[in-house]
């Protein structure tokens, strides 16, 4: 596979940089450009994201695909106050079939504010549990294999699929993967599917042996013997820079930057083919130095 060119913006996550004011939530929105595509991965959980794209100078109404990396509502749930705003009909939206059931945590939904019924109506809704390619160099990576045996998916409330509840353990929860000039990179949520796992995945869609770099939530919170072999396995097949966030603990991060480069991640943070190249300032900001 030839490389591509990928400009990747951050418009939604828990972290703000000082001097810069954008609004932070604790929830997740990428915005990806590739192959003249114009993608947002997750939406963030309110309208912080029409709030920061409005500061970037970025026109929301250009997206061409929409993908969900998982149900859950701080990676769904500005999808709402997005269809609110714009018409979404010729907008293609990219997710795993699971990821449209309700979802409910002691009582209380925790899923997309969307089901599939009302996603068909609203757009272009393409669910698919298998890999798909959705241009020359970005690949939706599907329903996750479970290859490293240190990974376990948590449970995390109840799914009712059908009428009837199971415990959820997010078996919808997937990733994207842009082939760039410096290699793999890969694009996550929260990695309920394991970090990786999620990897491993990408290097078998694109046949790389490392990624160039990771950027998303990986749900590590404690310094543990699957942090240890996690470390192991990223510094093992990473050839450039980790960008963890959202649902990283900072005990976390401190244990990965032991072993490999890290970046701290933030709303407004620019990475071009792999390479961290700034913050993006908000419109009417000037900034010294």
């Amino acid at each position: 596979m030839s490389e591509c060119d990928m400009k990747l913006t951050v418009l939604v996550d828990n972290n703000t940089y000082i001097d810069q004011y954008y609004l932070g939530e604790p929830a997740v929105s990428y915005w990806i450009e590739a192959d003249e595509r114009y993608i947002l991965f997750d939406t963030g959980y309110s309208d912080v994201l029409l709030k920061n794209a409005a500061a970037m100078g970025i026109d929301l109404t250009q997206v061409t695909d929409i993908v969900l990396s998982h149900g859950h509502n701080d990676h769904t749930r500005g999808l709402r106050f997005l269809a609110e705003t714009q018409d979404l009909s010729g907008v293609r939206v990219i997710t795993h079939p699971s990821t449209l059931w309700p979802i409910t945590l002691d009582g209380v939904p925790i899923g997309s504010p969307f089901l599939r019924e009302e996603m068909e109506r609203m757009c272009r809704l393409q669910l698919s549990a298998k890999a798909l390619q959705l241009s020359p160099h970005v690949w939706f990576l599907g329903q996750i294999f479970n290859t490293n045996t240190f990974e376990w998916r948590r449970e995390i409330g109840t799914k009712e699929i059908n009428g009837l509840p199971v415990a959820d353990t997010s078996p919808e929860d997937s990733a994207l993967v842009v082939d760039t000039e410096r290699g793999p990179f890969v694009v996550t949520g929260c990695s309920h599917s394991g970090i990786c796992n999620i990897v491993e995945q990408a290097l078998r869609l694109t046949g790389h042996q490392k990624v160039c770099g990771v950027i998303g939530g990986f749900h590590l919170f404690d310094v543990d013997d699957r942090l240890a072999q996690t470390a192991a396995y990223l510094k093992g097949h990473l050839d450039g820079t980790l960008y963890p966030c959202h649902c990283v603990s900072l005990a976390a991060k401190a244990e990965l930057m032991r072993h490999m480069p890290v970046a701290e991640v933030g709303v407004g943070l620019t990475i071009t083919d792999g390479r961290t190249i700034g913050h993006s300032v908000p419109a009417g900001i000037e900034v010294e130095g």
